[in-house]
């Protein structure tokens, strides 16, 4: 039979403490029990320690993700790359995080409109100022692209850089999604941002190559993502070096578009900032069709990947056709050249880090 004795206040048997993960066992239990439940314990942590994307469920699209990895990793490997060569670059809205049920910087544009009214009643006589301001959706509507894309400016010009940043980040402590009810930034797919911190393990840089403003996602996106600022590319305006009245230099941001970061804009971006063609390269939109296709186009072992969104319940399911993130031509190209395409609602065991 098990005994038990005392041994300096605490009970131990058959020389094992009983008190075992902040709990006492009872005296019943062998030795080899204990012992065997702490292995099992101890293995199931050290497993999903081991996992690198532990968000994600077993499966074709996983697999496709480490097997690349291991294949441009392994030193004297025929498909080898050197770490100077591993350029892997994200898409942000709709691949890092979530664009719907608009992009997240044009919700900002419309909120800094409302708040800067007050510093411009002229705006209640303007147009388009004056239909959105009294909330007139039809004649904001009939007005077109082109309304929109001056709200925009309205809301990205005329202030510095330091400015800009600044309301940005207001912006983010404040806001909440319509739908979540959370900031904008908690907003970020999880096994995506495991994703990030797998390849940057395997010797990768990571980079954002979008079509949202470059100084928009610089201010959250290290944070967020694990990307610094040097690494994230998107449309930008033109700014204008100005000094003050005590002479302190400054960047004025003005209405006038320097570069469109967006479809085949992004391979040429890519080409003048970074100066390397990608092996990896992950979407989720026609707009990242070209951006696709170029990666892909390269020698050696290449991998393009593409977030397809099919999770209403956690997220949201569109693809074609779209008013946002609209997944045609891209998904096409995929399917008939087995690109990886990962199924939100079969691939992904949360969406949101804030998930149980």
């Amino acid at each position: 039979m098990p005994r038990t004795r005392a041994v300096g206040g605490r009970r131990v048997w058959n020389g094992f403490d009983l008190v075992v993960f902040g709990r006492t066992w009872k005296a019943s239990l062998s030795s080899a029990v204990i012992a065997l439940l702490f292995l099992v314990w101890h293995a199931g942590v050290a497993l999903a320690q081991s996992d690198p994307l532990p968000s994600w469920h077993g499966g074709a699209a996983k697999k496709s993700i480490s097997d690349f990895v291991a294949k441009v990793t392994t030193q004297g490997g025929a498909d080898f790359v050197p770490p100077a060569e591993r350029i892997a670059v994200f898409d942000n809205d709709g691949t890092l995080w979530c664009e719907q049920p608009e992009y997240f910087q044009a919700a900002f544009a419309l909120d800094s409109v409302k708040a800067m009214a007050p510093k411009h009643p002229e705006w209640e006589q303007q147009q388009p100022f004056k239909a959105f301001l009294a909330g007139d959706r039809k004649a904001l509507a009939e007005q077109g692209e082109e309304a929109l894309l001056t709200l925009v400016t309205a809301a990205h010009s005329g202030m510095t850089t330091d400015e800009f940043a600044k309301s940005v980040a207001d912006w983010l402590a404040t806001a909440r999604h319509p739908r979540f009810n959370r900031p904008y930034n908690e907003l970020v797919y999880q096994p995506m941002v495991e994703l990030l911190a797998y390849l940057r393990a395997n010797g990768f840089k990571t980079f954002i190559v979008s079509g949202g403003g470059v100084e928009f996602m610089r201010v959250w996106a290290e944070k967020a993502y694990g990307i610094p600022p040097e690494q994230v590319m998107g449309s930008s305006g033109v700014t204008q070096y100005q000094l003050d009245t005590a002479g302190k230099p400054s960047l004025l941001k003005t209405a006038k578009v320097q570069f469109i970061d967006d479809g085949p804009g992004k391979p040429s971006g890519i080409n003048m900032m970074i100066g390397r063609r990608p092996i990896l390269t992950f979407g989720n939109s026609d707009g990242d069709h070209q951006m696709l296709q170029w990666t892909m186009a390269g020698p050696g072992a290449r991998f393009a990947g593409i977030v397809h969104h099919t999770d209403e319940a956690r997220e949201y399911a569109y693809d074609r056709p779209s008013k946002i993130g609209q997944l045609d031509k891209a998904w096409d190209e995929a399917k008939a050249k087995g690109w990886t395409v990962v199924d939100m609602k079969a691939d992904w065991k949360k969406v949101f880090a804030f998930e149980p």
